[in-house]
Parts: C-alpha cells; sequence; structure tokens
C-alpha cells in the first residue's frame, strides 16, 4: 500500500489543457521525417522528457496505430491527446499536428504551379536531411533499449530489417507476420515475448503510468460509438457531397474528395506504400497529374513538417489548379488542396475515437501484450530501415562520393542529442539554416 502511494506522489502532475495545446501546437512545426522521424519526436518529448506517457503504454498504442490504415504518426498524436484530454484532447493534437503543414504545403504549391522550382526551400531540406537521420537514428537506440530486451527480440527486429530493407516486404505484411509470432511464442515462452508490459521494478513518473487505471472516458460503450459514427461519418463526407451538389458530380473537386475517402481506408502502410496507387490513378485514371509532377510533390512534402503523406494534398491542389472548371487556378487549387486534405485525415480521428477504448480495454492481456511485444521488435527494425535509407540518401546523395557537410551535420546532432540531451528544435532548425548557408556560400 505504501510503495502505492509513495508511487503516485512521484508521478509527474498531469498538464493542463493549454500546456498540452502548446504542445501540439509546437509539434505540428518540427514534426519532420516523415511517420518514423515524428514517432521518435514524440518517443523523446513525451516519454523522455514530459513523462506524459510511459514507455509501454506509448508502445501499446503505437501498435494498434500501426494495424490502422492511414497516418500512423497522427494517429499517435490523436491517440496520447484523447488519452489526456479526452475527444477534444485528441482533436486538438490530431489538428495542429497537421495545420502548420497544411498552410506551408499550400504555399509551396503554389509557387510550385506558378512559378517552377524552388532553390531555397531544397537548400534548407539538404540541411535537415541528415539531422532527420540522426533523430531517427537516436529513436531506435532508446526504443530498442526498452523494447530488445533478449535474443528473440533482437531476431525479429533482425528479420524485419532485413524483410523491408533488402526485400521491399510490405509494410502490413511484416508488423501483422511478427504479431501472429508474438501470439504464437507468447503460447509457449511467454517469458522470452512479454518484454512490453514494464514490469521491471522501476517506479514509473509517468502521468499516464502502467499501473494507472485508463481514464473513465476511455471506457467503451456502444451509445458513444452509435454517436461518434453519427457524427464523424457525415463529417468526413459533407464537404464531399457539398462540393459535388455545387460544382457537378462529374467535377474534378468531387472526383478528388471521392478518391481520397476511398484512399484512406486503404492506405496500409504508410505513404509510400499508398504513392504508386495514387501516382497510377492521378496521372493516368484522372489525369490529374504530368509525369515527374508526383515525385516534385513528394519532395516539397519532405521539406514540410506533418505526416508525408501530406504529398495528397499536393496532388489535390495541382490536380484542380490545372483543372479549375471555371474557376481561378488558385481558388480551385487551394479547394482541392482542403477537400483532399479533410478526405484524407479526417477518418484517422473517427478510427482512434471509435477503436480506442477497446484498445485501452485490452492493455495487460497477455496473449496481446506477446503480440504487440513482437510488434514492436519489428518497429525497431523498420525504424532502423529509414535511418538507413536516409544514411545513403542524405551521405551518398546520387550514390555518389560521400558528402562530408552532411555527415558532419548528423554526426554533432546525434551525439548532441545522445549526450547531452539536445532539444528536437534547435537541432531542425540550425541544420536547415546550416544547409542554406552552406549552399548560399556556393559550396554546393
Amino acid at each position: 500500500m505504501n510503495s502505492q502511494i509513495d508511487a503516485s506522489r512521484q508521478r509527474n502532475a498531469a498538464p493542463s489543457f493549454g500546456e498540452a495545446f502548446r504542445f501540439w501546437l509546437k509539434l505540428g512545426f518540427i514534426s519532420f521525417g516523415g511517420p518514423t522521424g515524428q514517432i521518435a519526436i514524440m518517443q523523446t518529448e513525451l516519454v523522455e522528457k514530459k513523462k506524459w506517457i510511459s514507455q509501454s503504454r506509448f508502445l501499446h498504442a503505437l501498435n494498434y496505430c500501426m494495424l490502422l490504415p492511414g497516418p500512423e504518426a497522427i494517429q499517435l498524436a490523436i491517440y496520447i491527446g484523447w488519452l489526456l484530454h479526452k475527444t477534444w484532447g485528441g482533436i486538438v493534437a490530431g489538428a495542429f499536428f497537421l495545420i502548420p503543414s497544411v498552410f506551408i504545403l499550400w504555399a509551396l504549391s503554389y509557387v510550385y504551379a506558378a512559378f517552377g522550382h524552388v532553390p531555397l526551400i531544397a537548400a534548407i531540406f539538404y540541411g535537415l536531411k541528415p539531422a532527420v537521420m540522426a533523430i531517427v537514428a537516436v529513436a531506435v537506440i532508446h526504443i530498442g533499449r526498452k523494447a530488445l530486451k533478449n535474443e528473440i527480440m533482437w531476431m525479429l527486429a533482425a528479420l524485419a530489417f532485413v524483410a523491408i530493407f533488402f526485400f521491399h516486404a510490405p509494410f502490413p505484411v511484416i508488423i501483422l507476420g511478427a504479431g501472429v509470432i508474438g501470439l504464437i511464442g507468447g503460447q509457449f515462452w511467454k517469458t522470452k515475448f512479454d518484454v512490453v508490459s514494464g514490469h521491471n521494478g522501476v517506479v514509473d513518473e509517468s502521468v499516464l503510468s502502467d499501473a494507472a487505471e485508463s481514464p473513465e472516458h476511455t471506457r467503451p460503450s456502444w451509445a458513444r460509438a452509435t454517436k461518434l459514427i453519427l457524427v464523424w461519418v457525415p463529417l468526413w463526407f459533407a464537404p464531399t457531397v457539398a462540393v459535388g451538389w455545387c460544382r457537378g458530380w462529374e467535377s474534378t473537386l468531387f472526383k478528388e474528395g471521392l478518391f481520397f475517402s476511398k484512399a484512406a481506408i486503404v492506405t496500409f502502410g504508410g505513404a509510400y506504400a499508398v504513392l504508386p496507387y495514387v501516382a497510377q490513378q492521378a496521372l493516368f485514371h484522372y489525369g490529374w497529374l504530368k509525369p515527374g509532377q508526383m515525385m516534385d510533390g513528394l519532395g516539397l512534402a519532405e521539406t514540410t513538417p506533418g505526416p508525408l503523406i501530406m504529398v495528397l494534398q499536393f496532388v489535390g491542389f495541382v490536380g484542380a489548379w490545372q483543372h479549375p472548371e471555371g474557376l481561378s487556378s488558385l481558388f480551385a487549387g487551394t479547394l482541392g488542396a482542403l477537400i483532399t486534405t479533410w478526405a484524407t485525415f479526417t477518418p484517422s480521428f473517427l478510427f482512434i475515437f471509435l477503436g480506442g477504448p477497446h484498445i485501452e480495454q485490452l492493455r495487460g492481456n497477455v496473449k496481446l501484450t506477446a503480440a504487440l511485444s513482437a510488434i514492436t521488435a519489428a518497429v525497431v527494425g523498420v525504424v532502423m530501415n529509414l535511418a538507413v535509407w536516409f544514411a545513403i540518401n542524405a551521405l551518398f546523395p546520387g550514390r555518389a562520393a560521400i558528402d562530408w557537410f552532411a555527415l558532419a551535420i548528423s554526426a554533432v546532432a546525434f551525439v548532441g542529442m545522445l549526450r547531452w540531451k539536445w532539444d528536437i528544435i534547435p537541432v531542425v532548425l540550425g541544420s536547415g539554416l546550416l544547409g542554406l548557408i552552406y549552399t548560399l556560400a556556393g559550396f554546393r
């Protein structure tokens, strides 16, 4: 009893709604590096620094988000925001994860459509790439320390890395395969597979600790689930129906809303998994884009914070810009960007608010814990794959000789964050600024 009282006293105070709001807003501006880079930032900020959520609860939420269609990083933010401050907490977390990138990518899309490529942005991202590589590498170490507790977990991580790096195995197949291995392994070798539960004798100071009961608002309810469906499904489709009613059911804007609503429920495996499908439809079926524009959009999306799947907003903008159908190109492009973004990301809120209570109810389930432990180990291998991919592209651009400037940036950022606990914001801003200065000085 006394130990429980001591533990509760040592637990950090829950953040106010305003404090959480400020963090989610900050996250929206620094969430570079695609999903694994963003997960790495949340791992560093929420688990290690602020201690708003324990490591095992963070991984429990992450593994659920990994199994959903759509961008797992924003879904993880929504999940944690919902745990901390109910539905409005989840809405704020998800919205401000997106809003900065919505405006930044809209501006870049306009400049691209009106004037062509943006060299200064490319220069800034030249400095950002090695910094993001360092952020992801640090995340591999931090998550690996928690998840790879024995030789079985190390083996699963290695197999996941080999499968995705050398054989280009689909991400969902890796995750589902790891989950099946965990379910089977947990039946026969529980001690080797239950490594995420966090019962290591160390007092957990997190606000959402392992020992803490799930908040009252996370209890599943049929009435609540029905209300969510009745509210969020109409919200999801309302803009598409409205634009179809106003502009016609054969208009580009309506077709974009309908297509990206469908894409939102089949986008398993993240941005890179869905891009070939979107590119094929946008180029050859609908004719929204011209050859080469999809890769240009991906490059712009990589220069902005927020989910990499934001490239779909670029597709919606350029598609409507090039097919304005009586509107000004800028107004049509803006509507196309907004309806695409709404159709793509609104389902993520529904998936979390609807499924989250059941996932919280399963927390502590021995069979599920074994499966999630295996999935977490596989995720370490997948994150390692991204770190290697970033390293190859940042340090050996065009597969040419090593870029010593990029190597220096990544090494300093890596050591600074790992040893001296540098904050991510100065690392991201400083690296981008150095890339810009280095390019303007004529060294590249």
